[in-house]
């Protein structure tokens, strides 16, 4: 049985108006990752994903290149806690 992990990502880059949250969430909603993703104020885009690890490194690989109009240029990623959350939402 795979093992539920919880990663917090944050994304920086031209990564804010380009479709980016909404790209993440339909990706994640197809791979079963649950979680948020977000803008902050800084121009970075933050996510939390929960899901088995083949899932959340399939998302990661597809977060490193993001949407079309896209320009990813760093990629943070940690290892945190799960919360148990059932479902993936833009906020």
């Amino acid at each position: 049985m795979a093992t539920h992990t919880a990663l917090k990502v944050t994304v920086h880059g031209r990564v804010q108006g380009v479709g980016f949250r909404w790209e993440c969430s339909m990706r994640a909603r197809e791979l079963g990752i649950s979680g948020w993703v977000r803008n902050r104020a800084d121009g970075c885009v933050e996510a939390h994903f929960e899901g088995d690890r083949p899932a959340l490194d399939q998302m990661l690989e597809w977060v490193h290149e993001g949407p079309g109009y896209a320009s990813v240029t760093a990629v943070d990623v940690d290892l945190v806690p799960a919360e148990g959350m059932r479902s993936f939402s833009v906020e």
